[in-house]
């Protein structure tokens, strides 16, 4: 994820240590290109044999299509129930009757209450939440002079936390354009799982002036916790997508008992305030990659070009936990097969870490600002075993997916040690260099958002991940409306520090 320091971009030189390490390199380097080769038989891709059917992965693409094809179609008023008021009997009205519909299901639905499909309401915002927003980023996006202090082009980020477009687009579609059998949109509340909250808190950040931008926020807040089923449960079952760490910051304390779709928890106090973000009730979604995937043509035709044993491009100067960056460069840097070079942003820039991870067998993706970056994903798409270097990263759907079939995890201790990466990296053998390609292409669809959502593509893990948390969500909801407020509160992982020497309150009943 991008900061907001300056940066100045230089290229790295390299430097051949000794003669015994570059014979020893370009050997290691030798064997896992040619057992590279021999895998990429293996790898698994989706074919369609009709191109009409072949999704659309691009967001700018998508989007035009979305806003100059279906959007008017989708403006027209639709059966919904949203409420513009507000009112205290329209709480207790609400919840008698998602009583009445969990008691029938209780009694006559054996796979209630976690049963496919989870149902999802789509709340019908004013089109200044919502449309104008996506048209301001369509009408705008070519201006490349847009960036961020460091020099980062604003719509590119955009793009790189677009999760909210892909799945309200998805949610909004007309049931015989969808493809997942994991979710339905439901018309009315008292049918709904959970509600989905389509305000595009990224677009507004970095389009909209500072004060407009806080404006824009306090009315979606105001709108929000208006709603019926938002005092009915305190918010627990609404999603608010805030997938870019400096999105909707200004409110998040008031919707802090929401489900938020997030890039990763960071620990580090400088994004998220403590109590705000947990795995318990937060669900962590991949960026949206930034290269163009390599298919099974691409693996193909690329697998004796991958020549480059480690590649790492981009900004080495971090903050936070990213600062491991800089020490790993220090440490990588002139080694034969591994190239260690600054990024550049823009277009350029893409296609070098597009061509780079492309002709690389291990991609190194060390934390950033915060501990995720998109370098991951990008990683995964191109075919490129990822390296990962961040201790405090949470990963997307991990509930479903295990990374470490698909990636090399190092400790950032382990991993500034003199020697220790490439030495771990070249005593991989040929079973698990095979095994982990094999998986990484499987994997890539997780990844991919695309219009139609695809069957175990991202939105769809999003939904399963969703699934998940339902009767936890129902067990606080229920909780809290018996629960004299005051009398007592539960207490969760956070709630005692650790190593820590205050008394502890429970001790008169311990003892």
């Amino acid at each position: 994820m991008s900061g907001k320091q300056q940066n100045h971009r230089s290229t790295s030189s390299f430097r051949p240590r000794s003669k015994t390490l570059t014979i020893i390199s370009l050997f290691s380097v030798s064997l896992l290109v040619i057992l590279y080769t021999f895998s990429s038989s293996t790898r698994i891709s989706i074919s369609y044999p009709n191109p009409s059917d072949q999704p659309e992965t691009s967001f700018v693409a998508s989007l035009e299509h979305f806003l100059i094809h279906k959007a008017p179609k989708l403006s027209l008023p639709v059966r919904d129930d949203t409420v513009r008021g507000e009112s205290d009997d329209d709480v207790r009205k609400l919840d008698e009757m998602v009583f009445e519909r969990e008691n029938r299901w209780l009694n006559e639905d054996p796979g209630y209450p976690v049963g496919f499909p989870i149902k999802v309401y789509v709340y019908e915002m004013p089109k200044k939440f919502t449309f104008d927003l996506l048209w301001l980023f369509h009408n705008t996006y070519k201006e490349t002079s847009n960036a961020t202090s460091n020099g980062s082009p604003v719509h590119r980020l955009i793009e790189q936390h677009s999760i909210d477009y892909w799945l309200w687009a998805d949610l909004i579609s007309p049931e015989s354009e969808r493809r997942l059998k994991s979710v339905v949109r439901v018309h009315k509340q008292q049918d709904a799982d959970f509600f989905y909250v389509p305000f595009f808190t990224t677009i507004s950040f970095f389009l909209l002036e500072k004060q407009q931008c806080k404006a824009l926020y306090r009315e979606a807040l105001k709108w929000v916790t208006d709603q019926p089923a938002w005092k009915r449960s305190e918010g627990r079952d609404h999603i608010f997508p805030i997938h870019h760490p400096w999105s909707f910051k200004s409110v998040r304390k008031f919707v802090k008992n929401a489900i938020w779709l997030l890039p990763d928890m960071d620990s580090t106090g400088n994004w998220y305030k403590p109590g705000q973000v947990s795995l318990e009730k937060d669900v962590i979604l991949p960026y949206v990659p930034n290269v163009d995937i390599c298919d099974a043509k691409c693996l193909s035709e690329s697998a004796p070009m991958r020549t480059t044993l480690l590649f790492f491009r981009g900004r080495l100067k971090r903050n936070a936990g990213g600062k491991i960056r800089a020490k790993l460069g220090a440490e990588l840097s002139g080694v034969k097969g591994v190239i260690i070079s600054e990024g550049t942003a823009g277009e350029g820039g893409k296609l070098a870490a597009q061509g780079g991870m492309r002709r690389s067998l291990f991609c190194l993706c060390p934390a950033g600002d915060t501990p995720s970056s998109a370098r991951l994903f990008d990683a995964i798409v191109s075919g490129c075993i990822p390296v990962i270097v961040s201790d405090e990263l949470e990963f997307p759907f991990e509930g479903i997916l295990d990374y470490k079939k698909v990636a090399v995890l190092v400790s950032s201790s382990d991993a500034v040690q003199p020697g220790w990466l490439l030495n771990h990296l070249r005593s991989l053998t040929p079973f698990q260099i095979k095994e982990l390609q094999k998986n990484l292409a499987q994997y890539s669809r997780h990844f991919l958002y695309s219009s139609p959502a695809q069957p175990l593509g991202p939105e769809d893990l999003t939904w399963r991940m969703m699934a998940g948390k339902l009767v936890n969500i129902k067990l606080h909801t229920r909780r809290s409306q018996r629960v004299v407020k005051g009398s007592r509160s539960l207490c969760r992982c956070d709630c005692w520090k650790p190593n820590s020497t205050a008394i502890n309150p429970l001790n008169p009943l311990l003892s």
